[in-house]
C-alpha cells in the first residue's frame, strides 16, 4: 500500500503515523514522550521504519515557516537553510523538527519529503490583524508579524465542521480553540482565518501548559533591568516554568492533575484553571469582534477532547456570544497526522504531476 509516514516532532514528544492517504486512516504509529531528537524518540522512529515498507512520502509538521516558508514545500537543501534562519523564533519545537528532518532524508533519500507549516492556516490574515504597532524599520528590517500557528489542527477542525454542520467552509464563520500543551484561539470567516491569538512566536495568547501566553511587555522590560533576571532566566520562565505550571506553584502544568487538585480543595490548582479559563474565553472573545456572525464554537486538542469540565466551564462564560443557546459546540478530535498526510499527498501529486 502507498502509505505516508507523518512526522510531528512536540517540544517533549514524538508522534509518527503511517497513514493511507487515500481513506485518511491511520495504519501504524509511534508515540514516545520524550523529546522529539533524543535517544528514545529516534529508537521509536527506527522501529516504526522496519514494520513498513518504504513510504510514497514524508509530512512533516513544522511549528514555524518564517516568511520563507508560508505553505506546504517540498524540501530541498534551500528550505532547509531557510528554515535554520528561523529555528530560533520558536526554539521549542523547530530545532527538533531540523534533526528529525535531517535524521530521515539520511534514512530515506529516494523519497519526497514536505514540511507543512503550521504558520500555513494564517499566511493571508487581513494586513491589520497581522501588524504590530511597532516603528515600521522595525517591522521592515525583520520582517515582524503576527504569523499565527497551530495551523493543522485548525485546517482538520474547519474539515470537520463542515462535515458536522452539513455546510460547505465558504459559508462558515468559527471560533475555534486549540487546548493543548500549547493553547490559541482563531477566528474563522467564510473559511478563511482573519484573527488568531499566537503572533510572532508561539508564546503569545491565552495561558498555557508550562508558556506565559500574552503578558506586559512592559514587566519584561523591567525584569531585565537592574540584574533582576538575566535574558537567558527570562525565556526559559516564559517557556518552561510558566503558565498552569507557574500559577499552580509548581505542581503540574497537566489540567487533568490541575481539576482532581481543584476538586479536593488545592487553591493554587483552582486558580491554575480559573486564570486558565479565563484567558481562552477573553482570548475568544477578542478574535470574535472579527466576525459579523457566530455559526459554531469549536474546541479541538487533547484538553478539549479528554475534559468535558473545561469544555463546559469555557462555555459558561461565553453566554454573550450565544454560545450554547443559538451557537452549538462542536468538540472535534485533533487529528493533525491526518491534515499533515492529506497536505503532503496534495503536494507530491502537484510536483509529480
Amino acid at each position: 500500500m502507498n502509505a505516508i509516514l507523518t512526522v510531528n516532532a512536540g517540544s517533549s514528544s514524538l508522534r509518527a503515523h503511517v497513514v493511507d492517504p487515500g481513506g485518511l486512516r491511520v495504519l501504524d504509529e509511534e508515540h514516545v514522550e520524550h523529546p522529539a531528537d533524543s535517544p528514545e524518540a529516534r529508537e521509536a522512529l527506527g522501529a516504526l521504519l522496519e514494520r513498513m515498507t518504504e513510504p510514497v512520502a514524508v509530512g512533516h509538521r513544522l511549528v514555524h515557516g518564517g516568511a520563507s516558508v508560508v505553505a506546504p514545500s517540498l524540501v530541498d537543501d534551500d528550505v532547509v537553510a531557510a528554515l535554520r534562519e528561523v529555528a530560533s523564533i520558536a526554539p521549542l519545537h523547530v530545532p527538533n523538527s531540523l534533526a528529525l528532518l535531517d535524521f530521515l532524508r539520511d534514512r530515506l533519500p529516494g523519497v519526497p519529503h514536505v514540511v507543512c507549516p503550521d504558520t500555513a492556516f494564517h499566511a493571508d490574515l487581513p494586513e491589520h490583524a497581522r501588524r504590530y504597532a511597532l516603528p515600521r524599520e522595525w517591522t521592515e528590517r525583520w520582517g515582524l508579524r503576527r504569523f499565527g500557528f497551530h495551523g493543522l489542527s485548525y485546517a482538520w477542525a474547519l474539515r470537520r465542521a463542515t462535515e458536522l454542520l452539513e455546510r460547505p467552509s465558504w459559508e462558515l464563520n468559527l471560533l475555534i480553540a486549540h487546548l493543548s500543551g500549547g493553547c490559541s484561539v482563531c477566528a474563522v470567516r467564510d473559511g478563511h482565518s482573519v484573527d488568531t491569538s499566537m503572533g510572532f512566536t508561539p508564546l503569545e495568547g491565552p495561558a498555557m501548559s508550562t508558556r506565559s501566553g500574552t503578558v506586559d511587555p512592559g514587566m519584561l522590560l523591567w525584569l531585565l533591568q537592574d540584574d533582576r533576571l538575566s535574558l537567558d532566566e527570562l525565556d526559559e520562565g516564559l517557556h518552561r516554568r510558566s503558565g498552569l505550571l507557574g500559577l499552580s506553584g509548581g505542581r503540574s502544568g497537566d489540567t487533568r492533575d490541575l481539576v482532581r487538585a481543584a476538586r479536593a480543595g488545592d487553591e493554587s490548582a483552582q486558580l491554575a484553571m480559573d486564570v486558565f479559563n479565563h484567558r481562552v474565553r477573553r482570548e475568544l472573545g477578542a478574535v470574535a469582534a472579527s466576525l459579523d456572525r457566530l455559526d459554531a464554537l469549536v474546541l479541538t486538542g487533547d484538553i478539549s477532547n479528554n475534559q468535558p469540565e473545561v469544555a463546559e466551564a469555557l462555555c459558561a462564560g461565553l453566554g454573550v456570544l450565544g454560545v450554547g443557546e443559538r451557537v452549538p459546540l462542536l468538540i472535534v478530535e485533533a487529528r493533525e497526522e491526518l491534515q499533515l498526510a492529506y497536505e503532503t499527498a496534495r503536494v507530491v501529486n502537484t510536483t509529480s504531476g
